[in-house]
């Protein structure tokens, strides 16, 4: 009987451990800060991308005149 108390004891105190560990937690936060630049990227392309877009069309506009 006391052998199984102390099998029992040495798991719950395995399990106890295991779940006070941090091992994981400075994975999560690189992960929460790459998808914060990402949201960030692409926020700020959505703007760039019509900007240039908008040079291209200026550009092509500018060669269609000179070249008609």
């Amino acid at each position: 009987m006391a052998n199984k108390t102390l099998n029992i004891y040495v798991k719950l105190q395995m399990l106890r451990s295991s779940l006070l560990s941090e091992e994981g937690q400075d994975l999560i936060e690189y992960a929460l800060v790459v998808a914060l630049i990402a949201l960030a990227a692409t926020a700020g392309m959505s703007s760039v991308a019509t900007k240039i877009g908008t040079a291209f069309n200026s550009i092509g506009n500018k060669l269609n005149s000179y070249t008609s």
